[in-house]
């Protein structure tokens, strides 16, 4: 496990979320950055993510892998290895420092007031224990919950989650079930506290089509029930389109762009996040290949000096080669030199094939 944030000051400027304007902040992440080794190994895999969710709210981060969507979260969780050095400026869960938080407060809050559904519910489950004995941990590790209370629990979340024949399920193990079934149980155990906060992280990975719209109108039905913010982190717009009002869009551990659905759809600001929504594969009937952005995500030893994105990017100008300035945008903040590139498609159709 990594070691509690590190409170440091950075005078950097913030690429700040959105957040819904009548509901309560309930987190506030500034200038969040992890790093994996030391010295010249050195190597910044989330570099000043800044966002902010309301209570209630969902917001959805997009990237293609190796953006750092997953290490941010796991840096909030506290899940990242003993490698890993994680600073931020500031960390604020409902109304409580995160950063001056003993390890004790923290393991308070994470696993109750804040859970995670990881991306294979079938290598995350335990092997060896039954889903009654790995939902009944949760019930007594967090909720203090004996005896028959425990098992009238279980059997209320298996059920709250759609499990078929929940009664039977209990003393099954994680082999024995399917994946929408593994998936089940994992979202059973993340909401077992009735967290505030949900981190969902790829939650229909490996599931056939069928299965991940019933896992999404799962996830979605308890959210809106329970009033939890959730994080969606995904690859699939569609997902966006459907499920989420915010986005925060990163790219090689930063965030680049921060809008809303469906302004983003119809208006992307940076080149990015119009090259994602190229790729969308509705927007590519007719042709013989997906629109794609040539090269792939920058690692520890090609990171270009200045925007992270100028050797992939088709409108890169000599002005690239230094750090992209902030910019304020209609509908959120961009990280590029210019936030109003021409000749760009509207990208609403997307929407109506989708919702």
């Amino acid at each position: 496990m990594t070691d509690p944030l590190i409170k440091t000051p950075i005078n950097h400027t913030s690429m700040n979320g959105t957040s819904k304007k009548d509901s309560p902040l309930l987190l506030d992440i500034e200038n969040l950055s992890v790093t994996f080794g030391q010295g010249i190994r050195a190597f910044r895999a989330v570099d000043d993510v800044s966002l902010k969710i309301a209570q209630g709210e969902v917001i959805a981060v997009v990237g293609e892998s190796g953006s750092g969507k997953s290490v941010t979260m796991m840096a909030l969780m506290g899940l990242l290895p003993p490698s890993a050095t994680v600073r931020a400026q500031r960390v604020v869960f409902d109304n409580k420092d995160m950063l001056s938080m003993s390890a004790k407060e923290r393991r308070g809050i994470i696993g109750k007031d804040i859970s995670m559904i990881f991306q294979n519910a079938m290598s995350c489950l335990n092997p060896s224990f039954t889903v009654e004995m790995q939902l009944g941990e949760v019930l007594r590790k967090h909720l203090g919950l004996r005896g028959a209370a425990v098992q009238t629990r279980i059997l209320e979340l298996l059920e709250l989650v759609e499990m078929p024949d929940a009664k039977n399920r209990l003393k099954v193990y994680p082999h024995q079930l399917s994946g929408g079934m593994s998936q089940r149980v994992m979202i059973a155990m993340a909401i077992a506290c009735e967290p505030k906060l949900l981190i969902a992280d790829e939650p229909t990975t490996a599931l056939d089509v069928t299965v991940q719209a019933q896992i999404m109108d799962l996830l979605s039905r308890l959210q809106r029930e329970k009033q939890m913010a959730m994080v969606l982190i995904t690859h699939d717009l569609g997902l966006v389109a459907q499920n989420s009002r915010d986005v925060a869009v990163m790219y090689a551990g930063q965030v680049v762009e921060t809008s809303t659905v469906p302004e983003i759809f119809q208006k992307p600001a940076h080149p990015y996040t119009e090259a994602l929504l190229q790729a969308i594969p509705e927007l590519a009937i007719g042709q013989d290949r997906l629109n794609s952005l040539p090269g792939v995500v920058p690692s520890q030893y090609d990171r270009p000096a200045g925007c992270l994105l100028s050797p992939r990017c088709p409108y890169k100008e000599p002005a690239c080669e230094v750090p992209p300035p902030i910019l304020d945008t209609p509908n959120g903040k961009v990280r590029c030199i210019d936030s109003n590139i021409t000749s760009r498609p509207s990208h609403a159709a997307i929407l109506e094939s989708q919702v």
